[in-house]
């Protein structure tokens, strides 16, 4: 009897922790769908959206940054070396911008993809006119000859650079997220 006793008695323990723990899953999966209604991507201003704008305007800050030390004058006053060959200077150029960009690359998935576009573009234009610059000099022009010739193509044609394009679309999307 005592055998039998036990057994039922081992039956409602095994039930009874079998329905304690049925209910704390399912209550854990109400709490989980709840949390899911709530998450910033479904009601941004009532959950928290706040952190993620400040990443996304903190991506268009880097971003800004990012076109102006590309800036093909400004790259020439902070990369300014005499003595290298063009050359050596149109290395020195094109490895900067490509270290940049690189440092930058996560920010794309902060920007629009319009905004991530347009970097790539001015990225690519930049290096294209250093190149493009580069290989109408003699085999024995200076880095300095290099220099002097992209800031002459942007002093003759001003438009050349996309600069002030990127710079005034990154600064529009930004100032819409305020």
């Amino acid at each position: 009897m005592d055998s039998n006793n036990l057994m039922i008695a081992a039956i409602v323990f095994a039930l009874l922790l079998a329905g304690i723990l049925a209910w704390l899953l399912i209550r854990q999966r109400r709490q989980l769908k709840a949390l899911e209604k709530n998450t910033p991507a479904n009601h941004p201003a009532e959950t928290g959206g706040i952190p993620s704008r400040q990443l996304q305007l903190q991506a268009y800050e880097r971003l800004i940054l990012l076109t102006d030390r590309i800036a093909l004058p400004n790259l020439i006053q902070r990369l300014h070396q005499s003595g290298l060959s063009a050359r050596e200077m149109q290395s020195l150029l094109t490895m900067s911008i490509r270290q940049e960009f690189e440092h930058n690359i996560t920010q794309q998935i902060y920007v629009s993809a319009e905004a991530w576009d347009a970097i790539r573009n001015y990225k690519d234009q930049n290096t294209l006119i250093i190149n493009q610059i580069a290989t109408f000099l003699p085999e024995d022009a200076t880095g300095n000859d290099l220099n002097r010739g992209l800031l002459d193509l942007l002093v003759q044609n001003p438009k050349a650079s996309l600069q002030n394009i990127v710079s005034d679309a990154l600064s529009y999307e930004a100032k819409k997220l305020l």
